[in-house]
């Protein structure tokens, strides 16, 4: 079972709320019993289903990373039945709003919160120590607390073997990157994108448009449009909607989906999809908050856990090139192969990663520079 609550809901129910003194509002407004007792605690959950939350940035619509999201929503539901009872909020900014969100929803009785963008991390946190009895769970983050934990997926494999193809089907040499916001995240994506495609084809070079938010249509086509103009003829990003994907279609270049399954967008442009498949994740930790107080761990996971899947690959791909992409998984999957592993160089010409070494974990989740091979600075 699962509850949509939008931010006019909210507005109507706030009003309500102040009129009958009631604690039921939705989980965009933020209540007075709440604002009173910023310590209050979630007394034990009374029978009957286990209530989840999830906070979305953008809209859910019909692909990327929110889709995924609540792609993941949707298996747990359809998995655990009425041993669950979901509630998600979508178009959540990062910062005072995502707060507002989570004092609601654990207000209302939920005792599993997921937080799914980087920026919801010191909300989140914040939140979590005046709720003991929750456990929250906030994606791409490395803070964690008590009762929350951080969680998020290997997109650089799906990245790394989205550039392998890439390398292969580029004529130009040219690829491109539209991409979000200028954090760790996004900089390793290009890195591993520009890796990828550099073991497939030594001589592409990479360009990144930044265009500084998740989820802006208008400005992902734009920055699709202006790469396709400087010569570029396979495009990925890291943006939540497909717009990049629908410029190359117009454009009679090739792109990547990106998150979720983007085939349908763009069919004659679209090489694959680098998919996110949050159920197992989700799966595992509903089962463990069934069963009990669910551990606050650091959980990163990729191709080898099902998490990372190259999804809806183009039938037309030539047979050498998707053999060579199913040799790459299976190594990437059975732990043989890493994208971050040596030697690697920057874009200064500085080795950061010797031969036979591979990338520390600390040093990934930090990355702030590109790889040889990446045109361009990255915004400060």
């Amino acid at each position: 079972m699962s509850v949509f609550l939008n931010r006019r809901t909210s507005l109507r129910l706030l009003t309500l709320a102040a009129a009958i003194s009631v604690l039921g509002c939705s989980p965009k407004s933020e209540t007075a019993t709440v604002a009173a007792t910023p310590s209050a605690v979630v007394p034990a959950a009374p029978a009957g289903p286990l209530k989840i939350g999830f906070v979305y940035v953008g809209p859910v619509g019909d692909a990327g990373w929110t889709y995924a999201h609540d792609l993941g929503r949707k298996a747990i539901e359809k998995q655990f039945g009425d041993k669950v009872k979901t509630t998600f909020v979508e178009n959540v900014a990062e910062g005072a709003d995502s707060e507002r969100v989570f004092r609601d929803l654990a207000a209302q009785g939920n005792t599993l919160i997921f937080g799914t963008t980087f920026g919801y991390m010191e909300p989140m946190l914040k939140v979590a120590k005046d709720f003991p009895a929750v456990n929250f769970q906030h994606a791409t983050g490395y803070k964690t607390a008590v009762n929350m934990g951080v969680y998020d997926a290997h997109t650089y494999e799906g990245a790394y073997l989205a550039g392998v193809v890439a390398g292969k089907m580029t004529k130009s040499g040219k690829l491109g990157v539209v991409a979000s916001i200028p954090i760790p995240e996004v900089i390793r994506n290009i890195n591993a994108f520009t890796l990828g495609a550099q073991s497939s084809n030594p001589a592409i070079s990479t360009r990144v448009v930044w265009i500084n938010k998740w989820f802006d249509p208008g400005k992902e086509r734009e920055g699709a449009l202006a790469l396709i103009g400087q010569g570029v003829d396979v495009l990925i990003q890291n943006t939540d909607s497909p717009a990049t994907l629908q410029a190359a279609e117009e454009k009679g270049v090739y792109a990547f989906g990106w998150d979720s399954d983007m085939s349908k967008v763009g069919p004659k442009a679209h090489l694959a999809s680098a998919a996110i498949d949050w159920a197992p994740y989700y799966t595992k930790v509903v089962t463990e908050a069934l069963a009990g107080p669910v551990k606050s761990a650091d959980s990163w996971w990729g191709v080898k856990e099902g998490a990372i899947v190259m999804a809806s690959i183009n039938p037309a791909l030539p047979a050498d090139v998707r053999t060579l992409l199913e040799q790459k998984t299976a190594a990437i999957r059975d732990g043989t192969l890493t994208p971050f592993q040596g030697p690697i160089v920057d874009q200064a010409g500085k080795e950061v990663v010797a031969a036979g070494q591979t990338m520390a974990i600390k040093d990934m989740k930090g990355l702030s520079y590109y790889v040889k091979g990446v045109d361009g600075a990255i915004p400060k």
